[in-house]
């Protein structure tokens, strides 16, 4: 039987890993596989990260040079060349799902990438998609155009859904020790997805469908946006009260039941949180239902940068300065504390906004030297050095991201005017305003 063989190849590790999408999940995926004694192929559109990773270069920074040119040579190859996906046993899929600009699900990469490997598709491979989606993505998608080559999902191809679950600067999580949700279109994929992903991780969790997959990675993050969402509201209602909020969550965590700290910041940020909730409204519609909680949480994220740059005028009108014409220097403009990920960072639309309003921004960050290319941002802009004399030259500094490289001390000492997003600095100053 294909299953049986299939299942054989996975287990002995004698099984070719084709990793589709050469990014933040991808890498770390293709590095276990490497590691554990597999031959992988990387797949990716652009040519440019393909020969990077070929030359043992790696394009992430918590991810070091030595770990690719070690995959290199146990095997590993990328390539922006579909066809090798025949040479692949198993196929998985780790692309961007982002919104449109009506905030609508793009599932376009997913398509594309799922219709570029379809001529190559053959017996005895299993294809698995990683990227988060609406639940039925699998079913609808997917199965369709695997079919349409003349294959039977189940019976001599498999087809299944888990979805990825990454913490980018995290040390206390990798790869291996991540559990890892697996959905099958049937029972025969089920049982191939968890011999494909029980040689990697250490714990896996089945589950009954592909849709169930879908759904549990779009309630973990959606749990996280909706408290999020609540806690930067009760972030608003406690500065107009005069009340800290960081000291009330850090006292509110002392209970040892009943209550989850979550922290407040300048608006939500990376591929999954600020954009997951909008796939389950956007899916939720077909059904005729108004998901009202998690609309509601997404508009008050959605509205935390504009309120950050709203604290910051009215500081710098307090100094005596208009926004316009004032120098604002951006601490951290990457997503998340000690990495260099610039996905969706709320920290490049206060940017906008302050420019915009013209304001003449800067920012400083030791993890992103250099502005990056993005699709739908852009800033011709360096990292400037974080010191006495750079901070003395700006009207206010605004921290965005609280990366552990950032002398505090220094900050606070030399800066005019700090607006602090993290509450970094509790002790009350008059140069510090909480936002």
């Amino acid at each position: 039987m294909s299953k049986d063989a299939l299942i054989g190849k996975l287990r002995t590790r004698s099984a070719v890993i084709g990793i589709v999408g050469l990014g933040y999940v991808g890498v770390p995926l293709m590095l276990r596989y490497s590691d554990i004694g597999y031959k992988v192929i990387g797949i990716d559109i652009d040519e440019s990260k393909t020969k990077e990773l070929n030359s043992g270069k790696s394009q992430i920074e918590h991810i070091p040079h030595e770990r690719i040119k070690d995959a290199v040579a146990k095997g590993f190859e990328a390539t922006a060349d579909f066809s090798m996906a025949a040479q692949c046993d198993a196929l998985i899929m780790c692309v961007p799902t982002p919104l449109n600009k009506y905030r609508e699900p793009d599932i376009s990469f997913v398509v594309n990438t799922m219709s570029s490997l379809a001529p190559y598709l053959r017996d005895e491979q299993v294809v698995s998609l990683e990227s988060t989606t609406y639940p039925g993505t699998t079913e609808e998608e997917l199965l369709p155009r695997v079919e349409a080559q003349n294959l039977s999902v189940g019976k001599n191809v498999f087809l299944v859904y888990s979805p990825e679950r990454e913490d980018p600067g995290n040390p206390n999580f990798e790869t291996r020790t991540i559990p890892k949700v697996v959905g099958g279109h049937t029972s025969a994929c089920l049982e191939v997805g968890q011999a494909l992903y029980e040689q990697a991780i250490d714990k896996v969790v089945p589950v009954s469908s592909t849709k169930v997959a879908e759904m549990t990675k779009l309630l973990e993050n959606i749990h996280r946006a909706v408290n999020i969402g609540l806690v930067n509201e009760m972030k608003i209602v406690a500065d107009r009260m005069g009340i800290d909020i960081f000291e009330v969550v850090d006292a509110a965590a002392t209970k040892p039941f009943g209550f989850t700290a979550y922290y407040p910041g300048p608006g939500l940020g990376g591929h999954c949180i600020p954009i997951d909730p909008f796939y389950l409204t956007w899916k939720a519609r077909e059904f005729g239902l108004h998901t009202r909680f998690i609309e509601l949480s997404g508009e008050v994220n959605q509205g935390m940068p504009r309120y950050v740059v709203d604290k910051t005028a009215d500081a710098l009108n307090k100094h005596g300065k208009p926004l316009n014409g004032s120098k604002v220097l951006v601490l951290g403009i990457a997503y998340k504390k000690n990495v260099d990920d610039m996905r969706e960072s709320p920290s490049v639309e206060i940017m906008e906004i302050l420019r915009d309003k013209g304001a003449l921004v800067g920012y400083s960050d030791p993890h992103v030297p250099k502005f990056p290319t993005m699709r739908a941002h852009k800033f011709d802009l360096n990292s400037q050095p974080l010191t006495a004399a750079t901070l003395d030259s700006y009207d206010a500094v605004v921290l965005a991201t609280n990366h552990d490289k950032f002398d505090y001390k220094l900050i606070l000492d030399k800066a005019k005017l700090i607006v602090d997003t993290r509450g970094i600095f509790r002790e009350p100053n008059d140069k510090v305003i909480k936002a």
